[in-house]
Order: C-alpha cells, then sequence, then structure tokens
C-alpha cells in the first residue's frame, strides 16, 4: 500500500513538473490536454470545424482557401470558436478589443487581415511561420524578420516583441505581472506560431476523419 501511495506521488510530480516546464514555454495546460487529450475538448474542436464553410467562403475571396485549416486553427487558438469575435479581429480592423459582436464579420476581418500579411509576406520572401506569427504581431514582424533572415524562429519574435516594449514601455506591460510567462516581452504572444502549428495538427486531424 506504502509503496502504491509513493508511485502515485511520484507520477503527480512528474505531472507537475512536465506541467510546467510546458507552461515556461508559453503553453498552458489547457493547450497541451487539447493536444494529447483531445476527448476533453472535441466539443470546442466541433465548434470550430463547424465554420469551415464560412471561413473557406471567405478566403475564395482571395483564392487562398488552401489555408482554410490554418486559419481554422488561428481561430482556435483565438476563441477556440467561443464569443462573438471568433478571429479576435477587432484590433486588426482599428477596434478596441472584442468591438466586433458578429460571428461572420469577425471572420470576414480575420481573412482580410490575414490576407494582408500573407501578402505583404509574399512580397518581403518570409516563411510562413512568419506570416503566422504576423497575425498576432502586426506588419511590422514581416518587416523584421525579412531583414533578419527571412524565418521566424523564436528568438526573432522576442527581440521584436522587446523592441516594440521599450518603445511603449506604458502600454505592453503584461498587466503589471511579471509571473506572465511572456514577461518581459510584453507585446503580442512570441509563442503564437508554435501554438497555431499544434491547432493545425489538431484541426486537420478531425478534417481527415
Amino acid at each position: 500500500m506504502v509503496k502504491k501511495m509513493k508511485f502515485f506521488v511520484a507520477v503527480l510530480l512528474l505531472l507537475l513538473i512536465f506541467f510546467m516546464i510546458f507552461a515556461m514555454r508559453g503553453n498552458t495546460v489547457k493547450d497541451f490536454l487539447t493536444q494529447y487529450v483531445p476527448f476533453l475538448f472535441q466539443h470546442q474542436t466541433e465548434k470550430v470545424l463547424s465554420y469551415k464553410p464560412d471561413m473557406e467562403k471567405e478566403l475564395k475571396k482571395y483564392r487562398l482557401e488552401k489555408y482554410t485549416p490554418l486559419l481554422l486553427a488561428i481561430m482556435y487558438q483565438e476563441s477556440r470558436g467561443e464569443g462573438q469575435d471568433l478571429m479576435q479581429a477587432s484590433e486588426s480592423a482599428g477596434l478596441k478589443r472584442n468591438e466586433i459582436q458578429d460571428k461572420q464579420e469577425s471572420i470576414r476581418q480575420g481573412v482580410y487581415h490575414f490576407y494582408q500579411m500573407y501578402h505583404l509576406g509574399i512580397q518581403n520572401k518570409v516563411d510562413l511561420n512568419t506570416i503566422i506569427q504576423s497575425y498576432n504581431m502586426g506588419p511590422g514582424y514581416i518587416k523584421f524578420v525579412a531583414s533578419n533572415g527571412s524565418m521566424h524562429t523564436e528568438e526573432l519574435a522576442k527581440e521584436y516583441s522587446k523592441m516594440q516594449v521599450e518603445n511603449h514601455p506604458k502600454l505592453y506591460t503584461c498587466g503589471g505581472f511579471k509571473g506572465n510567462f511572456r514577461y518581459p516581452y510584453c507585446f503580442g504572444d512570441y509563442t503564437y506560431a508554435e501554438k497555431v502549428e499544434t491547432k493545425l495538427e489538431i484541426v486537420k486531424k478531425n478534417l481527415e476523419k
């Protein structure tokens, strides 16, 4: 009985350490569970996938329908298919956060924002991960990466975030919470492209079913 208890405690400690390491890389326990224990959040996956026809229709306007799974992954990361501003696209339209209160309008604006980043990314000859990261960090990140090797890396995202924080120290503060995984890189989320890639794997697996 004692041996079983010790084993159980050891497993719990290992899981706790693993979750802490994972969180340090900018991922939450929920992100981890979504990827590796998908049935716990299957309803959210299905909710996101229910917008596939709307997403595909909107992307066709820009001849980018092949990126439908990717845009669904971005939606997954931004809202998990919940709320009104599904793509968290209000700020890209010059509005306040969550000001868009229509799901279809959010998809339209989110796709348009992606199209703008994609077009700029192609012009500047950067990789797709840079374009994905720029959905979160904006067009300035594309130009920054183009001047620094043309390939997105987490270190470049951190460097760009740090520049923005130094330029606007009162604006980007991580809410004043130094325990935030992003601190001191409080502009955007330097792990955004990685998180979207994780969600893309989930989307693709479910689309293949």
